[in-house]
């Protein structure tokens, strides 16, 4: 079996950021018999891509560059091409600039590597006033105390989220993708094998439906782990972010501007322009979620097991609110309207997982988005594709293969370049409470609780 004609059943299981890009490019390439399986109404409110914003930066291959970082900027340039001129994309994304910049020494000299070779595109901030006059007055009234960072004006900005990714699920349809979207009859529970022949068959439902098909292509993304055995190359880590209302002369001032981003502090994007509000989010390594024995193949295994929630740990509204204190102190006292965490999967590299599984080979696993899945989104679902008919160019497929061997002796609390929080990964365990930013509320005490959910990016 090499690859599939375009009148064979092909399931995609999980319908977010990746699934539904995947969908838009086998629909694009003529496949008639496609269908995704997805536990939730489109867009899904547990996928990383229904979100306001995401931020976006334009790359292209340099010279001289090795093998991964070819991989990375072969997926910034194709991607910068969709998001700059596919009517699918290009509508969502918006070239605002972006700055950035650390509070501290350290963390700064690690910043300063971002822009190395790219240095004439940047323009140096130190102090509050240099902040200040990247945005309108009034925006950035904080002292920013040690913060210095540098402003890209162009070729970066912000992705409208949800927009593109509803965007590219409504161009799949009028391709005749075939969406299942319920908690039931989307809901995919367990893939069926066949070992005699060395193939998946399709995948059980949740209201025990089989689904069949001669090609299946797994973008479960941070539950992907859930359904078999990924030898520890995948971490899902989440995140936290929150929402904060604005008033109607607050949103207008805050239009157009820059991404402002710190790595041990956090970041934001304008507000979105249903609901007047601003999203932010704080900058850690991330929490996990361990437990064992989560699912077929494990064998009782540690695993991180992602779970929806639409609070916060009361240590994040902090560090929120300590961003808002140096950026935006105006802001920094104001409740939360919305606050949740999200989740994504680290591999061991923080480099995307795209290959045909080595022993189910008619199985297609793309994973391990590791914090930069969405921008790159649209070349994704090309690299899906092209993995699907064995057509993948030899350096992409060499860097995105199943790469068991580097999570060999993994450290589960290894940080992966991140700052910010205690400069620790943490358990959701050891939370101590968990709260929604608002005033008068009583934060709820204690782990994870019942909340568990299957998250897709």
């Amino acid at each position: 079996m090499t690859s599939p004609s375009v009148d064979q059943s092909i399931l995609i299981i999980g319908g977010g950021t990746w699934g539904c890009s995947t969908a838009l490019q086998l629909g694009r390439r003529g496949y008639k018999n496609v269908t995704v399986l997805e536990a939730h109404p489109m867009p899904s409110p547990i996928s990383a891509g229904n979100d306001v914003n995401k931020i976006m930066e334009e790359g292209a291959h340099t010279k001289n560059e090795s093998d991964e970082e070819y991989v990375w900027n072969h997926m910034h340039e194709v991607s910068t091409k969709y998001w700059k001129e596919d009517p699918v994309f290009a509508p969502y994304y918006h070239n605002t600039g972006i700055i950035f910049s650390a509070a501290t020494p350290e963390v700064f000299e690690h910043v300063k590597t971002w822009i190395v070779g790219n240095e004439a595109e940047y323009e140096k901030l130190e102090g509050a006033a240099d902040f200040q006059k990247t945005m309108p007055k009034g925006v950035l009234t904080g002292d920013f105390p040690g913060w210095q960072g540098f402003w890209k004006r162009n070729g970066a900005g912000w992705l409208f989220a949800r927009g593109a990714l509803m965007s590219a699920y409504h161009e799949a349809v009028k391709l005749s993708i075939n969406f299942v979207t319920d908690e039931r009859q989307g809901k995919v529970t367990e893939l069926l094998y066949s070992s005699d022949s060395g193939r998946v068959l399709g995948a059980k439902t949740a209201d025990g439906s089989l689904h069949h098909a001669d090609w299946v292509i797994l973008t479960a993304g941070a539950s992907a782990d859930t359904f078999f055995d990924f030898e520890d190359q995948l971490r899902p880590t989440a995140w936290t972010l929150a929402h904060i209302p604005l008033t109607e002369s607050e949103n207008a001032l805050f239009k157009d501007l820059p991404v402002l981003y710190n790595p041990e502090r956090g970041f934001f994007i304008e507000p979105d322009a249903e609901n007047h509000e601003l999203k932010f989010c704080d900058e850690h390594p991330g929490y996990i979620n361990l437990e064992r024995d989560v699912g077929p193949g494990h064998d009782g295994q540690q695993h991180s097991v992602p779970f929806a929630r639409h609070q916060i740990p009361l240590e994040s509204e902090e560090r929120m609110r300590r961003f808002l204190r140096d950026t935006m102190p105006q802001l920094a006292e104001r409740e939360f309207s919305f606050a949740r965490v999200c989740w994504d999967s680290d591999t061991v590299d923080r480099q995307f997982l795209i290959d045909r599984h080595p022993k189910w080979r008619n199985l297609v696993v793309a994973a391990g988005g590791s914090g930069m899945g969405f921008m790159l989104s649209p070349c994704v679902g090309q690299l899906i594709a092209d993995t699907l008919e064995e057509s993948i160019e030899h350096r992409l497929r060499k860097g995105l293969r199943w790469r068991p061997e580097q999570a060999e002796g993994r450290d589960w609390w290894a940080t992966q370049d991140r700052y910010g929080g205690n400069g620790k990964v943490t358990d959701f365990h050891d939370v101590k409470g968990w709260t929604n930013g608002r005033k008068g509320e009583a934060p709820n005490v204690g782990g994870t609780g019942s909340t568990l959910s299957k998250a897709c990016e």
